[in-house]
């Protein structure tokens, strides 16, 4: 009888031991082993004030985890639940659950990364967005003439060519034009407050900006800048046309380096052949130091610039001297 019954606890004792290792080794294989390869990728956004729950429905249907319960309560075993950090997340199959918790807990969101070059106008960022899978080029430019947004960005314009900043920007998955404008705006908010006044008691600031964008896109070399800077202004001083090629194109093609008889016959408010004084608005969005040269022009006598072959200018101070110029590195 007593050697049944110590059988019996044996038995119930080995049964214990064994469901508890079976518990363990899902309770492992649920932290540890990943449902695929990473070919599945998944995007989450997780709001501020979303639960447990929902987390795990969307990871779920997003098929980065075998079982949304499962998920729930290891990441409540593990202490987590209220320590998910809200964000916009990328995940894939390949990561186990421990490492997808890990990564909401800590925080670590994804981004996207996009670069505006300097000098490229709404119309070339909206090109290249559209080519690198961000936006729709066109619902990127409504965006640009939004007037709500532009009021709210303080923007006087017709749209925000010229306060675009160029620099990088970390741009979450599922985020909006509307998101990125107002980065770009305000990382040219934060750089433009930086610069002493320079010449600015002479334009208003979108004057300056406008300036500032055909000198970026005139420009080859940051050192000529303002130099360039100082040929439009006492162009501007004496009332003669600035005469700048890539206001003429601006608005139908990108500028790339060359103008014909015809692209400086089109008639537009922007044409600087056509018209005197600067344009209505920025033709692209300039960086640092064409901002820097548009505030702080050189002090020269000089009223015309021609490029050269190796994209350096040769600066004159009237026209007989740059006949003679365009003559030698044109013709």
């Amino acid at each position: 009888m007593f050697s049944a019954n110590l059988s019996t606890k044996v038995i119930c004792v080995s049964a214990v031991r064994i469901f508890l290792l079976m518990c363990l080794f899902w309770y492992l294989t649920c932290l540890f082993v990943s449902p695929g390869q990473g070919s599945v990728v998944c995007n989450i956004s997780f709001p501020p004030g979303s639960g447990i729950r929902t987390l795990a429905s969307e990871l779920k249907t997003g098929g980065v985890i075998r079982s949304s319960w499962q998920f729930i309560l290891m990441t409540r075993l593990r202490g987590n639940a209220h320590r998910l950090k809200a964000g916009e997340y990328r995940f894939n199959d390949g990561m186990t659950p421990e490492i997808i918790m890990n990564k909401i807990v800590s925080g670590a969101v994804d981004y996207r990364k996009f670069t505006l070059p300097e000098g490229y106008s709404m119309y070339q960022a909206a090109e290249l967005l559209q080519q690198q899978g961000y936006f729709n080029k066109d619902s990127f430019l409504e965006k640009c003439r939004d007037k709500t947004l532009l009021l709210r960005l303080g923007l006087k314009g017709s749209s925000v060519e010229g306060y675009l900043f160029p620099a990088t920007y970390n741009l979450p998955w599922g985020g909006s034009e509307e998101q990125l404008l107002e980065q770009m705006v305000g990382r040219f908010n934060k750089v433009y407050a930086a610069f002493p006044e320079g010449a600015a008691h002479q334009f208003s600031r979108h004057e300056i900006i406008t300036l500032a964008s055909i000198i970026e896109k005139e420009a080859v070399l940051p050192a000529e800048k303002p130099l360039i800077s100082s040929v439009f202004y006492n162009r501007l001083q004496l009332g003669m046309p600035l005469q700048s090629d890539p206001t003429a194109v601006y608005g139908v093609r990108a500028f790339s380096g060359k103008v014909t008889k015809a692209d400086i016959q089109l008639p537009s408010p922007y044409n600087t052949y056509l018209n005197k004084g600067l344009p209505p608005g920025p033709i692209g969005n300039p960086g640092r130091d064409a901002i820097s040269a548009a505030l702080n022009p050189a002090k020269t006598d000089y009223l015309y610039f021609v490029a050269r072959q190796d994209g350096t200018h040769q600066f004159s101070r009237n026209l007989e001297e740059h006949n003679r110029a365009v003559a030698r590195y044109l013709k």
